[in-house]
């Protein structure tokens, strides 16, 4: 691949992590309001953007392989547009990555939480089988008429 070819893949995947970026925030939201069908709709289309991803990957990997190489054969503006691509792309990961961590946690206490609201309503269940079987299943009191 010639090195404007790199330097083209470079920049759409740097695009496509701005709009891992905006889905991110976007998956935030709905994570935060407790919205699971466009919570999914979101993880969908952050799919499709992951396989842009890792197609134009396959593409920029011969250079990354090799990279102070392939800056070293850059002329001097492509090598300060590449380094800034890939500090660019650097960046959004981690953007991306910690908001994923923060949702991932919000989905785990709200997991918790629903898992022991479950066992407390196990609990309140038994408690009010085992009061309804004392309180009715009583035979009434016989009463003792002889003196």
């Amino acid at each position: 691949m010639n090195d404007d070819a790199i330097l083209e893949a470079l920049q759409r995947q740097v695009g496509c992590y701005r709009r891992l970026a905006k889905l991110a925030d976007l998956q935030h939201e709905h994570v935060r309001q407790s919205r699971t069908e466009e919570l999914l709709s979101v993880l969908g289309q952050r799919q499709q953007v992951l396989d842009q991803v890792a197609d134009l990957e396959q593409a920029i990997m011969p250079a990354k392989r090799r990279w102070n190489d392939y800056l070293g054969d850059l002329p001097e503006p492509q090598r300060t547009q590449a380094r800034g691509l890939m500090a660019e792309s650097r960046r959004l990961l981690e953007q991306i990555t910690s908001a994923d961590r923060n949702d991932a946690l919000v989905l785990q206490q709200r997991k918790i939480e629903v898992g022991r609201a479950l066992r407390q309503g196990a609990i309140a269940r038994q408690v009010n089988r085992s009061y309804a079987a004392t309180a009715y299943n009583r035979r009434p009191a016989s009463m003792d008429f002889q003196t």
